[in-house]
């Protein structure tokens, strides 16, 4: 049985990439639209979500949904 564990990385971390910029990041994760978890104080990004959740907004955004 094979998992598929997500990949969670910091706020700074996930800026990064290049995906966001970490303002924008640490706008959502006040917003609350931030897909992650606290692992004490640090915010973990749970990248995988993140990237779905941005494609899924770009889709609607190109069929004129928004």
């Amino acid at each position: 049985m094979e998992q598929n564990t997500p990949k969670f990385l910091t706020i700074r971390q996930t800026a990064a990439t290049g995906i966001l910029s970490e303002h924008h990041l640490r706008m959502m994760v006040k917003q609350g639209t931030l897909p992650g978890i606290y692992a004490g104080t640090r915010f973990k990004v749970n990248y995988d979500l993140l990237v779905k959740q941005l494609n899924s907004a770009s889709e609607k955004v190109v069929q004129g949904g928004m």
